[in-house]
């Protein structure tokens, strides 16, 4: 395909796309954020498109913002017929969005107008949503309100957590985009407005996003560890430090009040509304990960009852 090509990403999500846009195209940059400190030595760790860049020989540019003149210089130093956006984390002004003839390309993790914003893999899972996908729109100054270009749906499974389902959609708007982009640049592709009647909004999330309200269903609960694994986490309270909650199960219940902390089938586990959560894989503050039943060993006092 002869055109050349500007990427902007930062996370595992943007690999796939990264990776047949260098093989499929003139990929002239990459604009990926900048190195943060991570870890528990807060030592500065490449985000991973550019650890992928670097593999592949590709330029390399980590603007702190894109709205300065030097950023905006660099982007048309490259000459792009085209800017392909994939989870980069920064919004797009104007005058990057007018700047390639093609303009910006997003691939976006959900059906949208569904999930609109920051979180729409987790927001798919938590909301319990039997379907989702990819779309791949032209970006507009809004939050991802441009136009559709294509989009493919698949199933979630029952099991499904942000990380797998981020891995699956990954690879699937790879797919779409390599399979868009030759009929885009050809004027083969009608952009099609979205319905914003039918928006829905996943926000950004936060750590604070993971600490569970014993007050709703265990189904809502179960959701939410899925939904938010492995970021932010899921967590309860115990003994006035994080306990970290990685796997559950759900039990049908009412005979205790919501947050009555029960043992059952030889595992810890939380009244909630109308049944149980089953703790099956936990991790207390400072320990590693572990299952529910060997975390009973050093907690002999977890149950209320």
């Amino acid at each position: 395909m002869k055109c050349r090509v500007v990427f902007m990403g930062s996370p595992d999500f943007a690999l796939p796309s990264l990776r047949v846009l260098s093989a499929n195209t003139d990929l002239v940059g990459v604009v990926t954020q900048p190195d943060r400190k991570a870890g528990r030595g807060k030592k500065l760790a490449p985000p991973p498109v550019k650890e992928e860049a670097q593999k592949l020989g590709l330029d390399i540019f980590q603007p702190a913002s894109l709205r300065t003149r030097e950023a905006v210089a660099q982007l048309a130093a490259w000459r792009p017929d085209v800017i392909v956006v994939a989870a980069f984390g920064q919004i797009l002004k104007p005058i990057v969005l007018d700047l390639p003839p093609y303009g910006c390309i997003n691939v976006h993790a959900s059906l949208l107008p569904r999930w609109r914003g920051a979180s729409p893999i987790n927001a798919a899972i938590l909301h319990g949503d039997t379907e989702t996908g990819v779309t791949i729109i032209r970006m507009d100054p809004g939050l991802d309100t441009g136009p559709i270009l294509s989009q493919q749906a698949i199933p979630t499974a029952a099991d499904e957590t942000a990380g797998s389902l981020s891995d699956r959609l990954a690879e699937l708007g790879a797919d779409l985009l390599i399979e868009t982009l030759p009929d885009y640049l050809a004027g083969e592709v009608t952009p099609q407005p979205q319905q914003d009647s039918l928006a829905t909004y996943a926000p950004m999330l936060t750590k604070d996003d993971g600490q569970l309200d014993f007050s709703k269903s265990p189904t809502d609960l179960a959701r939410q560890v899925r939904a938010y694994s492995p970021w932010p986490g899921t967590y309860t309270l115990w003994q006035g430090q994080p306990l970290k909650i990685h796997e559950v199960d759900t039990l049908d219940s009412n005979r205790y009040t919501p947050g009555t902390r029960l043992i059952e089938s030889g595992y810890p586990a939380i009244a909630a509304s109308g049944g149980i959560l089953l703790l099956k894989a936990v991790q207390p503050a400072g320990k590693r990960a572990m299952s529910g039943a060997e975390f009973l060993n050093g907690a002999r006092d977890w149950a209320d009852q």
